[in-house]
């Protein structure tokens, strides 16, 4: 899995699945993310880095094997193991980016985030009140994932 994570607002990316990341993979990875962001704006080739820098973002690299050097990175794996793929047998490449794909919207829209005040990165609605009583559940990959939202009266 490739992807990207903005450490300011958690929000991730992701890039795409592959078993064999190779430079020009990669690079159009990059390529494929800035057209996706728009405004927003070994296998890491120079030509991967001159994609960000033309776009102005700095790309900063950190010592192999080193995870305390990139802790929001090593933190966000984490979670991704321990809420789907610990729990779940992916059966091949297009499996893992599809469920990928859709644990990604749930992070990034619906899940709290403690460095957030436990708000997720890009809501897709406004946080519910504490006035409504009744709430609906809706399961996410099979039901390995609940949101919880207000139920419309």
């Amino acid at each position: 899995m490739f992807f990207v994570l903005e450490v300011s607002t958690r929000d991730v990316h992701i890039l795409g699945t592959t078993t064999h990341p190779d430079g020009p993979w990669t690079t159009q990875q990059a390529r494929n993310l800035l057209m996706d962001l728009g405004d927003r704006a070994g296998q890491f080739t120079a030509a991967f880095d001159v994609v960000f820098a033309s776009v102005g973002i700095e790309v900063v690299t950190i010592p192999p094997a080193c995870p305390r050097a990139n802790c929001y990175a090593e933190r966000f794996i984490g979670t991704v193991r321990r809420d789907v793929t610990d729990r779940l047998l992916i059966f091949g490449e297009r499996h893992l980016h599809a469920v990928l794909v859709r644990y990604i919207a749930h992070y990034n829209q619906r899940r709290p985030h403690r460095a957030l005040q436990l708000v997720s990165p890009r809501p897709d609605r406004p946080s519910p009140s504490e006035r409504h009583s009744q709430v609906h559940r809706r399961q996410i990959l099979g039901g390995l994932i609940n949101e919880y939202e207000p139920a419309v009266a």
